[in-house]
């Protein structure tokens, strides 16, 4: 029989066993589905879901690309050099997306919301053919991290035409949020995952913890890969998802801002593993874009937990840094 590979953190002690149930909770919110199962008294699984919902439609109303109404679209859709005091979760979200960008020399850009919509990936919808040269240069130019300033007051100003879009990280932090909402209503042991961005907190009440399996691309001849979530998150980016096709080619839905395109590196997919979801979410997309050279150098570089599979010609093959390394083991 084929062994499983697990990856088990370093743990400092021992969770102590939680008392209670595991309470299956689930929903759709953010254009996705939301899982979470927490530890608990079976009573406290309506107080729990309401908990839940209101976490992640705040988000969702601060956020969402996909809403006319919401805090990110207004922005998006103000006038040249508005100053906007944002609410403070955006906020966040919005000061940690430019400090990646900033780290990744823009590998991860949280402004293409134009390019986005561009390349048919945004609220209008798909298209039919390849944009032209100059449609993705103009996206490309009212674009750019460096764009976006604050003013004496921290507040965030419309440089003009600027089109945020925080879907690469937005889910990440709603996947914190709940938990840390959760840990407040009483139930710290629970595993939360919110459209396939997990985070795993204590154990299970038999003391066993979260497992997970990382997501991996058909085709892997590899054996399945399991993540024991303690205090951790786990995020994937793949190009297997929200693919455009045209004239027998697949597009990815992974651009990369400095050159206006999906990205075409060979890269498969990437995973990482981080005790934040929202850094992990982030970090799965710009090592996508950096590619299996700078991407891998960079994880060492920090230290990160992560496992890139990329297209090569024998196939799909794996790549491990020495944090996800460290943290593998082999069971039956």
């Amino acid at each position: 029989m084929t062994a499983n590979r697990v990856l088990i953190p370093a743990l400092e002690r021992i969770p102590a066993r939680p008392s209670g149930a595991v309470l299956v909770l689930a929903g759709e919110a953010m254009g996705t589905s939301w899982t979470v199962r927490a530890v608990g008294d079976p009573a406290d699984g309506p107080r729990l879901t309401a908990a839940v919902r209101e976490e992640i439609a705040r988000v969702d109303e601060q956020m969402s690309h996909w809403r006319a109404d919401s805090a990110l679209s207004r922005f998006n859709a103000a006038s040249g050099c508005e100053a906007h005091a944002l609410p403070r979760p955006f906020a966040e979200v919005l000061g940690y997306a430019l400090s990646l960008a900033q780290e990744t020399d823009g590998a991860f850009d949280p402004t293409l919301g134009a390019l986005v919509n561009l390349w048919g990936f945004g609220p209008p919808g798909p298209r039919a053919d390849v944009p032209a040269d100059a449609e993705i240069e103009a996206a490309r130019t009212i674009g750019g991290w460096q764009r976006l300033q604050q003013d004496s007051d921290a507040r965030w100003i419309q440089p003009g035409g600027l089109r945020l879009d925080l879907s690469g990280v937005a889910k990440g932090f709603a996947v914190d949020a709940v938990s840390e909402r959760l840990t407040a209503e009483g139930a710290p042991h629970h595993l939360v995952e919110i459209g396939g961005e997990l985070r795993g907190c204590g154990v299970k009440p038999d003391g066993r913890p979260w497992w997970v399996e990382l997501e991996q691309p058909p085709g892997l001849d590899a054996p399945r890969m399991l993540a024991a979530l303690h205090g951790l998150s786990v995020a994937t980016s793949g190009d297997q998802v929200r693919v455009f096709e045209h004239d027998g080619r697949a597009f990815s839905h992974t651009l990369d801002g400095r050159t206006g395109r999906p990205v075409d590196n060979g890269v498969a997919s990437v995973s990482v593993l981080h005790p934040s979801a929202m850094q992990a979410d982030a970090l799965a997309s710009a090592l996508t874009v950096m590619g299996p050279g700078a991407g891998m150098a960079h994880a060492e570089r920090e230290d990160l937990a992560v496992r890139m599979i990329l297209r090569g010609p024998a196939g799909l093959e794996e790549r491990f840094s020495p944090a996800l390394a460290a943290m593998l083991d082999d069971a039956e």
